[in-house]
């Protein structure tokens, strides 16, 4: 096949049906569906074929950004604070002037910050992230080893959104239950697969390390932001992101709150209550229409202790701790 032809959907895996090229991975009942171990990565047999044709056929660009995420980290807000810190200049926020009607106001965070792996790429050729102008922000739940190898070469700067991962298991069963239809784990089967590393992008230890060492190795490259630490100060953060970014506020909008209002307008109750985001159903991932509002549950920190009993609480805790023994990451 010639250099950048898109292939055919009937000469790759759909996951409709068995594939000689998915057959030697291991696969394991997942949370909906049969997940498969790609590269050390549990996906579904779609998302394995996506990531083929995006390792293959995404032409990154050197002044890409991408925000990369473990799915249930904060995804929908880290889009929403990017876009609205990197556009500010053609579309201004509180004390920055005109511009008109924010986009943030009539668009779902979704949908301004495409990802690059979804909706899946044997449905959905590449060519809409092409025709974007640059500098594109991306994003991406892939780990860092499968990321297009251009990525790393050219030197696309990536902002990674880590979250307590006893709060991701809770955000992730209720997704699920709210988003599938045939959903039937009970919690304590849910927390079962997650704490052998069975979840969709997992391991999620896996997932934060790769980020964290190219953090370690190549700050200037990987911002790596907490979302305890972001909740707690978003002020700070949000300097920093537009610092990495390479927009940093002026002394003249610090002077005016642009930052305050950037929070402001990027906050889960602004955000939540806006009728693009409350109401309506897309399908953004390729065959699961949902919900626009099942982006949005609480956002809260410490939310697991409604739910996870203590020892559920210190089993995810140990194996977190050792997975990161060493790495100098820790939650």
């Amino acid at each position: 096949m010639a250099q950048g032809q898109q292939p055919d959907a009937e000469s790759i895996p759909t996951g409709e049906e068995e594939d000689d090229s998915l057959v030697p991975l291991p696969t394991r009942e997942g949370w909906w569906t049969t997940f498969v171990l790609y590269q050390g990565c549990w996906l579904t047999c779609p998302a394995v074929t996506s990531v083929l044709l995006v390792r293959d056929h995404f032409a990154p660009r050197h002044d890409d950004v991408l925000l990369a995420t473990y799915p249930k980290c904060g995804t929908t807000w880290l889009k929403a604070l990017a876009f609205a810190v990197a556009n500010r200049s053609h579309h201004p926020v509180g004390g920055g002037g005109g511009g008109g009607v924010h986009p943030l106001l009539t668009s779902h965070p979704q949908d301004l910050v495409p990802f690059i792996e979804l909706p899946f790429r044997h449905l959905h050729p590449l060519t809409a992230l092409d025709a974007l102008p640059s500098r594109r922000l991306l994003s991406t739940h892939l780990p860092h080893h499968l990321l297009p190898p251009r990525v790393d070469e050219l030197g696309c700067r990536i902002v990674y959104l880590c979250r307590e991962p006893k709060d991701v298991v809770i955000s992730t069963w209720h997704y699920m239950n709210k988003v599938t239809d045939d959903f039937s784990l009970e919690l304590d089967e849910a927390f079962d697969l997650f704490v052998d590393g069975v979840s969709i992008y997992g391991p999620i230890w896996n997932h934060c390390l790769g980020y964290w060492n190219k953090h370690v190795a190549d700050p200037d490259t990987v911002l790596f932001l907490k979302y305890d630490d972001m909740m707690a100060d978003p002020i700070k953060h949000v300097k920093k992101l537009a610092e990495f970014l390479r927009v940093p506020f002026t002394d003249e909008e610090v002077g005016a709150s642009v930052v305050e209002e950037v929070v402001r307008l990027c906050s889960f109750e602004k955000l939540s209550r806006l009728p693009v985001n409350s109401s309506g159903v897309a399908d953004r991932t390729g065959g699961r229409p949902m919900e626009n509002s099942s982006y949005f549950r609480k956002g809260k920190v410490g939310d697991w202790k409604n739910y996870l009993t203590e020892e559920m609480a210190k089993k995810l805790d140990a194996i977190i701790e050792e997975k990161l023994k060493g790495s100098g990451l820790t939650f």
